[in-house]
């Protein structure tokens, strides 16, 4: 988007404002900010080009989000709800990336409280997101019965918004309830599900009453809103340019969904959501391809754009925290791991890795001058990972192979001779473990390894501990990357145990001293 773009975005997306207030639904803030409430319905939705800048603007908080640094302050970028800020702390939560510094120390060690900002603004971010995302469900469904826009137009953006909606409720049920197999029939209590838009006093009022649904009544609703985002979207064909990456589209939907499957372990829908995609998508023919053309290649599959005009700052862009300012690099228990091959093109220097006095950082984010960089959401070698997983998991073993082959083969110096074969693998036990390593190199530094840490915890062939031990919180030293031996320490942050209370994130203190529903359905322990 060019700067002009982004300035009226500013003047017609005063629904900002009004979405933060869902996140603490305090009725003062409500108040105080009504009379911008009558201009957003006003200009929002009043022409078809300001209900297009009103959808992109849901797309701008998604990519860059917001922290108040005091009550009444500027709302300064930092990332969230989808921009680095997701990245860093599903990084953060597991043990294959290092914070060398203090930015996500908290997250790092697991020392975190109802009032640790990074958490407080991941929570606040992702419940403003599907605030604006309700709201232009809201305003787009009027603006077509005024004839403004198009029934069919009406749709696209319907879709996209129920995209956001269901990616922002997976994203919450990562941090904020216990995995999906955590009780029989996922009975166990999941997050608030907000399926309308908070705008007025009455709402808030409405909202005050929403509480935890369960897991199971979660994702049946995350589901439910992707089966809408498949139906509506258009598909990625009829999208051009970027927007093929960019713009949310039918199959951006059904990929989620294959996560979303994977989550609740519905092993055979994994399989028939990933099929769908079979010609829709290829692996890029080296693993760099994804990062070198992160707008035009044949993987991505839905990636939130930045631009120089628009982009999180240097505070929170990833190729700032991830590469320039050397934040955040890899850690040498997953750079150490036996199944990662030394010759391994993920391991790549220049183009993969980049080595700063021995200590090896990614370099998937390159731009660290303007900070173009998309933000990877859900790429086809996740899909196929995924397929490969519930094939392994079904018995399924040569499809299994084929498909995790069909990811790691690329990035093999010599497939011929180091592609997995049926000899590889004693059992099903290891060929899963295999397939959950691949994900961890995979998708290093693209923030998915909490979710896999987190689903697998009651898992009943390759359970994860809790929260894994990790090398210290500080820069490591070159001698700890040494190839030829697995990692076996020293490690510096200790295992936190699946049964700890804080495997869980509190509710912010900032959303319980306002709404009494959920300060009494409070994570146990907080």
């Amino acid at each position: 988007m060019n700067k002009n773009i982004i300035k009226k975005l500013g003047l017609i997306l005063s629904l900002s404002v009004v979405a933060y207030t869902s996140t603490s639904c305090s009725r003062d803030e409500i108040i105080d900010l009504q009379p911008f409430n009558s201009i957003d319905e006003n200009l929002a939705f009043s022409t078809p080009s300001n209900v297009d800048l009103t959808v992109m603007g849901v797309y701008n908080a998604a990519q860059n989000g917001f922290y108040y640094t005091s009550p009444g302050a500027a709302n300064t970028p930092r990332g969230y709800a989808f921009g680095a800020a997701y990245f860093e702390q599903g990084d953060m939560r597991g043990e294959d990336m290092v914070n060398t510094a203090t930015f996500y120390q908290l997250t790092y060690t697991a020392t975190y409280d109802a009032g640790t900002p990074n958490n407080v603004h991941h929570w606040e971010n992702l419940y403003a997101l599907i605030n604006k995302a309700n709201i232009v469900i809201d305003g787009a469904t009027k603006a077509a019965s005024n004839g403004i826009i198009s029934s069919s137009v009406k749709d696209g953006y319907l879709g996209e918004m129920y995209f956001f909606r269901a990616l922002a409720h997976l994203e919450l049920l990562k941090h904020f309830a216990r995995p999906y197999n955590f009780t029989a029939g996922a009975t166990h209590p999941g997050v608030p599900y907000r399926d309308f838009a908070i705008t007025s006093p009455a709402t808030v009022d409405q909202a005050l009453t929403v509480g935890r649904g369960t897991v199971a009544e979660n994702y049946a609703k995350i589901i439910a809103d992707l089966n809408n985002a498949e139906s509506l979207t258009p598909s990625k064909a009829a999208r051009t340019g970027n927007f093929k990456i960019t713009r949310i589209n039918k199959e951006a939907a059904i990929a989620l969904k294959t996560r979303v499957y994977l989550n609740m372990r519905d092993w055979s829908k994994v399989l028939t959501e990933g099929a769908k995609l079979a010609t829709a998508y290829s692996l890029t023919a080296a693993p760099s391809g994804v990062f070198t053309a992160n707008y035009n290649n044949t993987e991505s599959i839905f990636s939130l754009e930045n631009s120089a005009a628009t982009n999180p700052g240097v505070n929170a862009a990833l190729a700032s925290m991830y590469n320039n300012r050397s934040l955040i690099c890899i850690s040498p228990i997953i750079w150490r791991n036996p199944r990662w091959l030394a010759t391994d093109k993920r391991r790549e220097e220049g183009l993969m890795v980049r080595t700063g006095s021995g200590v090896k950082f990614t370099n998937k984010y390159k731009d660290v001058t303007n900070l173009t960089d998309a933000s990877p959401i859900i790429r086809y070698a996740e899909v196929l990972l995924s397929m490969a997983e519930a094939n392994a998991r079904l018995g399924n073993t040569a499809p299994a192979i084929a498909q995790l082959n069909q990811v790691r083969n690329r990035a093999l110096a010599a497939p011929a001779t180091e592609a997995y074969t049926a000899a590889s693998f004693a059992n099903a036990t290891e060929l899963i473990d295999a397939i959950v390593t691949e994900r961890r190199i995979e998708f290093l530094g693209e923030g998915m390894r909490w979710n896999d840490i987190h689903r697998l915890m009651y898992d009943d062939l390759i359970p994860t501990p809790g929260i894994p031990a990790k090398v210290a919180n500080a820069m490591p030293t070159a001698g700890m990357f040494t190839l030829g031996t697995p990692y076996t320490g020293p490690y510096g942050v200790p295992v936190v145990p699946k049964e700890d209370f804080k495997i869980l994130w509190p509710f912010p203190l900032s959303t319980t001293v306002n709404n009494p529903t959920l300060a009494a359905q409070q994570n146990p322990g907080w």
